[in-house]
């Protein structure tokens, strides 16, 4: 379960899985604002104030963007 304001992680497990030419412009559009907000949200909401499965994803998340950056 994710945190209320947040995207769930099966809705982004679906999006990953899913072929970008079997989505809409509006879903495209849907999904950016929606990943531009959970990534605004994983960096500056303080881990004290998450679910702990929140917590778990978002420290995976930053593990892999870090790694992804170098």
């Amino acid at each position: 379960m994710s945190d209320p304001e947040r995207k769930p992680f099966t809705d982004q497990m679906k999006e990953k899985i899913t072929p970008d030419s079997s989505k809409s412009t509006i879903d495209k559009a849907k999904e950016q604002l929606t990943d531009a907000y959970d990534k605004v949200a994983k960096n500056f909401t303080s881990d004290e104030n998450k679910s702990t499965t929140q917590d778990a994803h978002d420290k995976i998340s930053r593990f892999v963007d870090d790694k992804t950056k170098k």
